[in-house]
């Protein structure tokens, strides 16, 4: 049965994980649209193999925000709900079977569902250290967009209120070591403009009229409070917290890479691209704001 829901899938060169998300998604609904940034490999050959796909061409504008709220403002969609996916993520059976069950009898006043995330990294699901992630994915058709963050973005309500599935989505990228950490340095000077916008209030970016799923809430206040901390020793304190308190220790070799990876190597990036840009231009605004323009390629 395919539900009134058209998902949205963002791409750039994902053919290693493109047909396994669109074979998990197109039988549940009516319409996928692909947006892609231009691919130079086979995703938009992939792409054109499935009947309810719609490949759209737009040059990715530098964050994943701005690129998916452009495709709410400029794709003509149809159906009731919207659903948010990426590439390398798929939704369980279960939760396929949940959306079914409980879908088309939902009051009015529900405008978000918001799913648990499960992450498996190197092959295997990594059960501890910040499982469950819960994420609002999808949204009723003109009620929801993505707050303007550079990174770590949520899809935020303009009405109505969300609620929790019980059921899991994976990400579950196919990627080696190599490439995790690579597209890890990308996020991690996205990141640190997050943390200088914050301190030094280089934008007004965020819409503060929509309104977070109530993790997403919570996530953007613990992160406010871990940014007060000093450099570098809260990216180690983060790891033992992950590690040790939460038990990612119990999930072998994988759990540690991930907590490691994800937590110490990631947040240590992060604060050394801040210490270097701070180190550059002290605490001066306009300083800051160009230097981050000039290396690293964004605009604030």
């Amino acid at each position: 049965m395919k539900l009134d829901i058209t998902a949205i899938i963002l791409t750039y060169n994902e053919e290693l994980h493109i047909r396994r998300c669109l074979e998990n998604v197109c039988p549940m609904v009516k319409k996928v649209f692909v947006i892609d940034s231009p691919s130079t490999d086979n995703t938009v050959a992939i792409c054109n193999e499935f009947d309810n796909v719609e490949v759209v061409v737009h040059k990715y504008p530098g964050n994943q925000a701005e690129q998916f709220n452009w495709t709410l403002d400029n794709v003509k969609i149809d159906t009731e709900w919207i659903l948010r996916l990426d590439a390398d993520e798929y939704l369980l059976p279960e939760l396929v079977e949940e959306l079914c069950n409980r879908v088309p009898s939902l009051p009015i006043d529900v405008a978000g569902i918001e799913f648990k995330r499960r992450h498996i990294f190197m092959g295997k699901w990594v059960k501890r250290g910040i499982y469950p992630v819960i994420m609002m994915r999808m949204f009723r058709r003109g009620k929801g967009r993505y707050d303007a963050r550079l990174m770590d973005e949520h899809i935020a309500l303009s009405e109505g209120h969300s609620i929790v599935f019980e059921n899991d989505f994976c990400d579950h990228s196919l990627i080696n070591v190599s490439d995790y950490c690579r597209k890890h340095i990308n996020y991690a000077e996205r990141e640190a403009c997050e943390v200088l916008d914050e301190e030094f209030a280089l934008s007004s970016h965020i819409d503060t009229s929509l309104t977070l799923g109530v993790q997403a809430q919570e996530k953007h206040k613990k992160k406010g409070t871990y940014n007060k901390l000093p450099l570098f020793w809260r990216s180690f304190a983060y790891f033992c917290y992950r590690y040790f308190v939460k038990g990612a220790f119990l999930d072998g070799k994988e759990g540690f890479l991930f907590a490691f990876l994800q937590g110490w190597w990631y947040r240590t990036l992060v604060d050394a691209k801040i210490y270097e840009c701070k180190k550059a231009c002290g605490d001066n605004p306009e300083a800051i704001k160009k230097y981050i323009a000039e290396h690293w390629g964004i605009k604030i």
